[in-house]
């Protein structure tokens, strides 16, 4: 039987870059997107994710499981906890787009760096990241920066600089690994060269959802 992902996005930049990997990892697998950039817009206005903002992230979740999703991937960070206190009242699996990041990187180091482009993104990866060593029984060390610009230059429609101001952040970092914290900074990763191995969300997100979708590669 076919299966199905449904994925929850909080910017339409985000559906094409998904499309491609879904293609690449996950052949035979039915799509489809639910697009709301409301979430991100109010989660950045109030400064941090509210009750009201989970709430509806939680209705989204819910209307992907009714159209039919086997597996559910929520690919903006910011929206993380929303995320992981709705699944347990999902009948699929949810998974937030940083988690097997966050576990990755616990596995390569010990001093972990995360970068963002928003505060509201930075302070829940870097919480997921603390969740998983602490699973995973090990001391890390964690340097969280902000490319203060880049999310509105990106926003604004200006690509070049939202990714001069991240490959500039990624070589200051003198970690062992370096987060990603947003989905829209994968674009940078491996087209600067940096001290420590970079990673994106949505590449490995994809590899994790090959594994839970039994999908052979």
């Amino acid at each position: 039987m076919t299966k199905t992902l449904g994925l929850i996005h909080t910017s339409a930049t985000l559906v094409e870059v998904f499309a491609k990997l879904c293609a690449e990892h996950l052949p035979g697998v039915d799509t489809f997107n639910i697009v709301d950039d409301s979430l991100i817009k109010n989660t950045v206005a109030a400064g941090h994710l509210t009750p009201r903002t989970a709430r509806r992230v939680g209705d989204h979740i819910g209307s992907a499981e009714a159209a039919g999703a086997d597996h559910i991937l929520v690919t903006c960070s910011s929206i993380g906890a929303a995320v992981e206190a709705a699944a347990p009242f999902t009948g699929v699996p949810v998974t937030r787009v940083d988690r097997p990041m966050a576990d990755e990187a616990v596995a390569l180091g010990t001093r972990i760096g995360v970068l963002a482009t928003l505060t509201t993104t930075l302070d829940p990866t870097a919480d997921l990241v603390r969740r998983s060593a602490a699973a995973a029984g090990k001391e890390i060390s964690l340097t969280a920066r902000v490319c203060e610009g880049a999310f509105e230059a990106l926003m604004g429609g200006d690509a070049a600089t939202h990714d001069a101001l991240v490959a500039a952040a990624l070589r200051e970092l003198d970690v062992d690994v370096i987060v990603l914290a947003q989905a829209s900074m994968a674009r940078v990763a491996g087209t600067v060269e940096t001290k420590a191995p970079v990673l994106a969300s949505p590449p490995l997100a994809m590899k994790y959802l090959a594994g839970e979708l039994a999908v052979d590669q």
